[in-house]
Formats: C-alpha cells, structure tokens, sequence
C-alpha cells in the first residue's frame, strides 16, 4: 500500500487539471484507491464501478485521462460508439481487453488490473419504441457484452507477435470500469418521476441541475435506456453539474497548460507579450455560454 498515491493525492492530483466538479473528483479518488486495496487484499471485495454522467464539457474525459497519466497502471480511453454487438460491423467489447493488454506492454498481472474508461455510454442505451427509426441494433447487446467484462470473465486476447502461446487468458474480474455519458434529457426522466414541471426551475441552469440530480436514482437510468443489471454493475453513481461563468473564467486560467498560457506562448514565440485582463477572459466565458 506504500507506493498506492492516497485518495487526497488523487484528488490533488485532478485539482490541477479539473477545475470545479468536487463532489465527482472525490468520489472517483477513492474508488481508484479502493480497486489499489482491493486488487492487494486475500479477502473476495466486490469492485466498485463508477459511472460519471454530466453535459458535454463538464470534464468528463479529463478526469479519466488525467488519472491516466497520474496512476502508474495501464489505461484504456475508449468510446462506446465505436463497439457493436459481436457479429456486426465494428470492434466488439472484448478490444478493450485487447487494448489494455496492449497499453501494458503485454504485461498479463499489469493488465489484469488496469482501468478501462468508456465514454459515451449513452449512446448505447435501449431505446423505447416511439423512435424505432434511429433505433441502434446494438444498444442494449453491447451493455450485455460490457456487463459481462464488468463482472468478470476470461477473455483470450492474441499474444504479442511472433511470441508462444498465440493467445493467452485474461481475467477481468480486477479491471476497474469507468463509464461515462452525458446523458441528454436525464433531467427530463427525473423531473417527470417526481412530478415536478421545469416550470419551477427559471433561476438559471445551474439551479436546475442541481435541484434534479438531488434526485436522481438508478430506477431513471433503467427508464433512460441502460439495462438493470449494468446499473447494478455501477454501485458508484457521480453527477457532474453544469459550469457557471466564473468556473470558466478559472478553466481559462488555472489548469496546467491552460488556454491562456498556451496562447501566451504562441505570442511569446513572435517575442510578444500578452496580458489579459479579468474583463477580457469574463467576455470570453459569456461568448462561451452563449455557443
């Protein structure tokens, strides 16, 4: 356990990269913590699978590539658009593992426990009848083929080229699954259970956000489209909420290689230098909510 980064660490660590989103930052600190104590312990621990859903921009995929490269595990960033159900056109689920057995170097113990983030998610929830035209062949197969990795298989992948055995076994039982999606018309599902118009909500996006994801439960993404045994799959459940102008004011200013530095630099380059001032990036972040 010496050498696992603390939760605090992990969190510090996305500090620097996320701005905002505390709650999630928290929360995906201890579960990557908790897979490190899980994967060292005798004891049978079930795995705590995280799923983040929050609109576009919000910093989902920067968490998880941020974690990447701060955890010394192997990680696979990937897209469920791009996985089909086995037999149709496309990769199916099981590339992930082949990927990760890839990003470790063919290290079978290293992939064994690597973290796989697929982003994305809800492109591939079950649609309801009224809109069989943009109905998706693969939706609801290809949560059946992620649940079955989320649980726990073997899967064979092809051994490095030119190497005996030409496949070899993984185990999928100590791969921790982040899944992500933003989740469009979430809020909606929600509003709709507990009876509450969006009449009420007029004090601005964020008061809306934060008034609906208070009450969010696993019941609205089964309604939403993903099957229940892939939500039982993802005990932790993290909503990212909507940025406000001041959390884009600090975005443009406050991470490492921030927008502004990068800009700066490029003038700099030409032997300029830029300064701008708080009105300035405030008018930046407007044209930015506005978009």
């Amino acid at each position: 356990l010496k050498d696992i980064p603390s939760p605090r660490q992990i969190h510090e660590h996305l500090d620097k990269h996320v701005i905002s989103q505390d709650e999630a930052k928290k929360t995906l600190s201890v579960a990557v913590y908790n897979h490190f104590k899980r994967i060292q312990s005798d004891k049978k621990i079930q795995k705590s699978n995280v799923l983040i859903a929050g609109p576009t921009g919000t910093g989902k995929t920067l968490m998880a590539s941020s974690l990447a490269e701060f955890l010394n595990v192997p990680f696979v960033i990937t897209d469920a658009t791009v996985i089909t159900e086995s037999g149709y056109a496309g990769d199916d689920a099981e590339v992930l593992i082949d990927k990760l057995w890839q990003a470790s170097d063919y290290d079978k113990e290293l992939t064994e426990r690597g973290i796989i983030y697929v982003d994305e998610i809800d492109k591939k929830a079950r649609r309801n009848d009224m809109v069989s035209l943009s109905r998706d062949v693969s939706g609801e197969g290809v949560q059946q083929s992620l649940l079955k990795l989320m649980e726990g298989t073997i899967i064979s992948v092809p051994n490095k080229p030119q190497h005996n055995p030409e496949k070899i076994d993984i185990d999928t039982k100590n791969i921790l699954f982040i899944v992500g999606g933003a989740f469009v018309g979430l809020d909606d599902v929600v509003t709709q259970r507990i009876g509450k118009s969006k009449i009420g909500f007029n004090e601005g996006v964020n008061e809306k956000v934060a008034q609906w994801e208070e009450h969010l439960e696993t019941r609205d993404l089964v309604k939403y489209g993903l099957i229940p045994e892939f939500v039982g799959r993802l005990p932790s459940v993290n909503m990212l909420k909507q940025l406000d102008k001041s959390d884009l004011v600090k975005i443009l200013t406050e991470p490492v290689d921030s927008i502004v530095e990068q800009i700066q630099e490029i003038f700099r380059l030409d032997k300029v230098h830029i300064e701008f001032k708080i009105a300035a990036l405030e008018a930046v972040a407007d044209i930015a909510i506005k978009q």
